[in-house]
């Protein structure tokens, strides 16, 4: 195996000609291979020598600089870093992939510092997004009125783009405020309305921030929750059919008690109620949606769009269990719906739990009932204290007028189980 670089990731700042302190030119000088893009390798030109005979490698994305540091060819790399390698920068990447004593990072200002100074903000005042590379829907999880977002973009991410969400999301009193390329004699501060840039023809330099002041009568949630008739669903009316209603919904979020970095399956997600509160509310865990039924996977696939949760809910379309044999193992599981194979399905999901894992599984009709009733006596029979245990019925009646009186019309009461497995439960791996 080829004995790995010494690798220096350094930060350049956000000025023309990278502002860069003696240790980080000392390592800039010292690579045997610098690597960066050309207007990366223009900023730090002043502090290369003259005739260095140093080598230099367009970066063309992570794949071809791993295949490059595990060549064995060069024994210092300096790769090079917009802004601060460790605030949105490659320098996660490479601290995450190399030994510790591989890598040193050299900070730099980043575009986030240098716009908030530049408009007179505090950075802890402010809530960052990137759209780099990420889908523009994203925002929408974002939006909250009186909080102001920097979104660090890209060419999909446009402020004609952000104008447009902010518009259908219900905040079309926003102010736009464009940043555009810092540190750079033609950087300019343009501040916008909605209405003009979605009106407006502007051009934009590249490199460009964007911060977004929210104001409208935005429907987006602001708290878990969402009201039932933001749902695109499958009933006559808004709110109506093959969804979860909030009620009901909240205490299953509370009982999966969803953590970031650890994946959910909501089994039989209907029309995506509790899969996109999941994946709304927790933006760093991934959740898996599956669903068989046409009508109820299209409106599924609206409110992923809807509620701009399109980077951590993925779809799958199919019928448990045999949708979930290629499916990475899950920390959690919400059974929904089952078409009538419960009780088998149960089983199976306790298999493939991991220690600590969650199921919870909801039932509404006297038949779905006695199974989890069943289940939670088998699981006590077999593992005891090794398996944590919690059932609710949810009892929900609302408030309609009825010949001008309040009258309150109770829904069907739903039962919730929850079992966790604890140390020594027959689990799954990974």
């Amino acid at each position: 195996m080829n004995e790995l670089p010494q690798l220096h990731v350094i930060g350049l700042g956000i000025d023309e000609t990278a502002q860069l302190a003696p240790d980080a030119i000392e390592a800039l000088q010292q690579a045997d291979l610098v690597v960066g893009s050309p207007r990366q390798l223009q900023t730090v030109a002043a502090h290369r020598e003259p005739l260095s005979k140093q080598q230099v490698h367009d970066f063309k994305g992570i794949p071809v600089l791993k295949k490059i540091l595990h060549s064995g060819e060069y024994r210092r790399v300096a790769i090079l870093a917009s802004g601060d390698p460790l605030y949105y920068g490659i320098g996660r990447w490479c601290h995450n992939s190399f030994p510790a004593d591989r890598v040193t990072s050299y900070p730099g200002t980043s575009s986030i510092q240098g716009a908030c100074h530049r408009l007179g903000l505090s950075q802890q005042d402010i809530e960052v997004l990137s759209l780099h590379g990420r889908p523009v829907q994203k925002l929408r999880t974002r939006l909250r009125p009186n909080q102001p977002l920097l979104i660090l973009t890209d060419k999909h991410s446009t402020p004609w783009a952000l104008a447009r969400i902010c518009r259908d999301c219900g905040f079309d009193q926003s102010r736009l405020t464009v940043v555009e390329a810092l540190g750079y004699p033609q950087e300019q501060v343009r501040s916008f309305s909605v209405e003009q840039l979605i009106d407006g023809d502007y051009g934009f330099d590249p490199l460009h921030l964007t911060l977004i002041e929210p104001a409208g009568d935005g429907w987006l949630p602001r708290f878990p929750g969402i009201a039932d008739h933001h749902f695109i669903t499958d009933g006559d009316e808004p709110g109506k059919g093959m969804i979860s209603k909030r009620e009901v919904r909240l205490s299953i979020l509370s009982l999966l008690q969803l953590a970031k970095g650890e994946r959910v399956w909501d089994i039989g997600a209907g029309c995506g109620g509790v899969a996109v509160e999941l994946a709304y509310w927790q933006p760093e865990a991934e959740v898996v949606a599956i669903e068989q039924h046409p009508q109820r996977l299209d409106c599924l696939r609206q409110n992923r769009e809807r509620f701009g949760v399109v980077a951590n809910l993925e779809i799958i379309e199919g019928r448990a269990p045999e949708a979930l044999e290629e499916l990475a193992v899950p920390d959690k599981v919400f059974v929904g719906g089952s078409d009538g194979e419960l009780a088998p399905l149960l089983d199976q999901l306790w298999q493939r739990l991991p220690e600590g894992g969650v199921l919870v599984a909801s039932a509404v009709t006297e038949p779905t009932r006695a199974i989890l009733s069943q289940f939670s006596q088998k699981m006590t029979a077999q593992f005891g204290d090794r398996v944590t245990q919690e059932s609710v019925q949810l009892g929900v009646a609302r408030g309609e007028s009825l010949a001008g009186q309040l009258c309150f019309k109770p829904n069907l009461p739903v039962v919730l189980f929850r079992f966790q497995k604890t140390a020594g439960g027959e689990h799954g791996s990974r």
